[in-house]
């Protein structure tokens, strides 16, 4: 069997709540130290315990989206490419099959296939002139209310100069292309193809009719201030894994990140198969 480059150190993120996970993990972790390829393995089962020390040229995400998001924002920083592997059910992001797995990365180690390139958010919290919470996401930040009492009110302005105007609603989603088919989507946001550089500004359930989802260029910065006197605590979730606790009067900074998502897939064009099989988009009459 022919080997790869030699140095090739790869990190496996190995979700256990997914069935079937370590006997696939312990396949690859073969597979590829027959290629050659040093292997680092790191499971975890429920949240996530911190993350090993290392440097890797490529890891693979056996699991679901949400170990996908988990992954891309540990490794984007560091520009680690992801071969995402789906173990879950719906599989937006991890679209690699668990039986092509090995077909994919030989394709990649070969580079007859360049990783997507998904844009990141980052996030930031000021609170009195303080920064009291930084982080990244690959799908989505959720503002929203905590209480019985669900309707909020929200300032968004763009640039900090530019007034969008205020939202009385249940909440904001602020969506990258990426997560345009995850809550945003459900919430009846637009489709949008995931190699863009955009944003989604999408009220939930907006106590005006007029306040729609919109599409805003990724480049700028997206400014939501928590109005003062809510009827309800307001929570910020970030890629449905992280919470963050808000105030009155807190501010929430939305910006594209530097850093990348590179997620590795098989074509360009895997993601409109997903969009078609998924979202059972294909009839009895078609035939591709």
């Amino acid at each position: 069997m022919s080997k790869t480059k030699p140095g090739l150190r790869a990190v496996l993120f190995v979700n256990h709540q997914k069935a079937n996970a370590g006997e696939l993990a312990a396949e690859i972790k073969s597979e590829l130290e027959k290629k050659g390829v040093c292997v680092t393995v790191f499971s975890f089962d429920k949240k996530p315990a911190n993350l090993p020390e290392g440097e890797w040229d490529i890891a693979f995400s056996l699991g679901g989206d949400g170990t996908v998001l988990y992954t891309a924002r540990s490794l984007s920083p560091l520009g680690v490419p992801i071969l995402p592997v789906n173990l879950g059910t719906l599989g937006f992001i991890a679209e690699v099959n668990k039986d092509d797995w090995l077909d994919v990365f030989n394709k990649w180690e070969k580079k007859e296939i360049l990783p997507s390139k998904r844009c990141m958010f980052r996030i930031s919290v000021e609170r009195e002139t303080e920064i009291v919470m930084k982080n990244i996401c690959l799908n989505d930040a959720v503002i929203c209310a905590t209480g019985i009492a669900k309707l909020i009110k929200l300032k968004v302005s763009i640039n900090g100069d530019t007034a969008l105007g205020s939202y009385r609603c249940d909440g904001l989603i602020i969506s990258t292309p990426t997560g345009s088919t995850a809550y945003s989507m459900a919430a009846g946001g637009p489709i949008l193809d995931p190699e863009m550089e955009a944003m989604i500004l999408n009220p939930i359930c907006p106590f005006a009719l007029s306040n729609r989802p919109l599409v805003l260029p990724s480049r700028q910065t997206l400014l939501v201030t928590v109005a003062e006197r809510q009827r309800s605590g307001v929570l910020l979730t970030v890629d449905g894994q992280d919470t963050f606790a808000l105030e009155c009067n807190d501010k929430i900074y939305i910006e594209q990140s530097p850093f990348y998502a590179q997620l590795i897939f098989n074509g360009r064009y895997a993601y409109y198969s997903a969009l078609r099989n998924k979202l059972f988009w294909a009839g009895d009459e078609y035939h591709a």
